[in-house]
């Protein structure tokens, strides 16, 4: 192949990589007032069930992750687990996505919680047009070649 030049785009190989267990950890943070949290957790959001829809949401958007984001690998997750907790300006979303893969589940768990996230301020949005989201990064991550990485 001819050397790389800015307009050059590749999916990386891993065809020689091994396989092992990789966790990623990411987070999000979604500022809300206490009013729009109030109904949030009393069930009263016109849309329906916020915190069951948005992790439901999220689940979904690390399993598509190669379909969204292009040069991500297509890869098995063992499993999702997405946390939301309540803080007293907001709401934290919490994603842990679990693989056995010759490639990261970074990119799973950073989607899976701006999915989750924009979820919420979609439901939300008609009574709070003062939401922000912020703070979308990786906490940590296990395994592969690259090692462990804790913030």
């Amino acid at each position: 192949m001819s050397k790389q030049t800015k307009k050059n785009v590749k999916m990386i190989n891993v065809a020689d990589k091994k396989v092992t267990k990789r966790i990623a950890v990411a987070e999000a943070f979604i500022n809300l007032n206490t009013v729009t949290k109030e109904k949030i957790y009393k069930d009263k959001i016109i849309k329906g069930d916020v915190i069951s829809v948005a992790k439901t949401a999220g689940i979904l958007a690390a399993k598509k992750t190669s379909d969204i984001i292009p040069l991500c690998h297509q890869i098995p997750l063992n499993s999702v687990e997405i946390e939301i907790i309540n803080k007293p300006k907001g709401l934290q979303i919490l994603s842990k996505c679990n693989s056995a893969s010759k490639t990261g589940v970074e990119m799973e768990a950073l989607l899976s919680v701006s999915i989750t996230a924009l979820t919420i301020y979609d439901m939300c949005k008609s009574i709070d047009k003062s939401i922000e989201i912020e703070k979308i990064r990786l906490l940590s991550k296990k395994g592969g070649k690259s090692g462990n990485y804790k913030r």
